[in-house]
């Protein structure tokens, strides 16, 4: 049984301090907070919680992925597919640290407690080598008066091999139903996208450059957000697993960067039926995969917000 995380003296939600099976969880007391595994989903993922949007305590909204491809390379790692090396089940493991210099894995029941800094938490999120020879680890930053928020930035260790690019990806837009992409002086739909598409797979990516997106003050900003009213209120085909059922509020679920290269490029793909399942999504094809992609910064932050709607 793991002891829940607390709001500690400076307001923050950290793992409790001691020893014994603790949960790994951060963020803020009511707005955005992170976790990792052995809480709820697959390995190799982090999970956002946005309790403020009215869901259950264990309710996530989404995941992101760490994504690395080599230079040169077209393929991706994806931490959530690959075998572990270290104890050879689906996922890699990711872990937490306070001091992320040390890269010796640790149980994700035994949490750092992050890194209080002012008017900000840093936990480092650390993880084994991908089978393409990438070993990145990430940080996640909350900042006291953006509850709706957190900056994710991804790192090569000196032994990785170079990388073309690391992708941060929110993999589960499905969830929320997430249908309309807004571009500059326009919005993209998932079903004009992708009009013909009835697979159980994922749709192929569209893509988007950088001036095709949306600019606020110094930021690129792509912003997926759902096009029902109610979905809280739709019919499901018979047969669809009960945590594909949506609970809670509305959010819009978006990317932000500044100062973007100017080969950035957003990206989304769609599914037509839930993952891993044949039953379609009520109202048809949504995005999965939302992210941003470019050519790879040591410490390159991006910021992924939900704001209700």
């Amino acid at each position: 049984m793991l002891q829940q995380a607390m709001i500690d003296e400076t307001g923050w939600l950290r793992p409790v301090p001691g020893s014994g099976p603790r949960e790994p969880r951060w963020g803020h007391a009511d707005g955005m907070q992170i976790g990792l595994h052995p809480l709820g989903g697959p390995r190799g993922l982090i999970r956002i919680f946005t309790p403020y949007l009215d869901h259950p305590r264990d309710r996530l909204v989404n995941f992101i992925a760490v994504e690395p491809v080599p230079a040169g390379q077209t393929e991706r790692g994806y931490s959530e597919l690959e075998q572990s090396h270290l104890d050879d089940v689906p996922g890699l493991r990711f872990w937490s640290a306070d001091d992320p210099s040390n890269p010796r894995p640790r149980d994700g029941d035994d949490p750092a407690r992050g890194v209080v800094d002012g008017d900000t938490l840093t936990v480092s999120i650390l993880s084994e080598p991908f089978a393409n020879g990438a070993d990145v680890w990430v940080t996640a930053t909350f900042t006291r008066d953006r509850p709706h928020e957190v900056q994710v930035a991804a790192f090569a260790r000196e032994r990785s091999v170079p990388l073309e690019t690391c992708v941060l990806t929110a993999t589960m837009g499905n969830w929320a139903r997430l249908r309309e992409l807004e571009l500059a002086g326009r919005t993209a739909r998932a079903s004009e996208l992708w009009p013909d598409y009835r697979g159980i797979a994922f749709a192929p990516h569209a893509s988007f450059g950088v001036d095709e997106l949306v600019r606020e003050g110094d930021e690129i900003v792509v912003r997926a957000r759902p096009d029902e009213e109610d979905p809280v209120g739709a019919a499901y085909a018979e047969g669809t697993a009960e945590h594909w059922h949506y609970v809670g509020r509305r959010g819009a679920q978006e990317w932000r960067a500044a100062d973007a290269d100017p080969a950035l490029r957003a990206q989304v793909n769609g599914r037509h039926t839930y993952w891993m399942s044949e039953h379609p999504l009520p109202g048809g094809i949504a995005f999965e995969n939302v992210e941003l992609v470019e050519p790879f910064r040591q410490g390159r932050a991006f910021t992924f917000r939900v704001e209700p709607l």
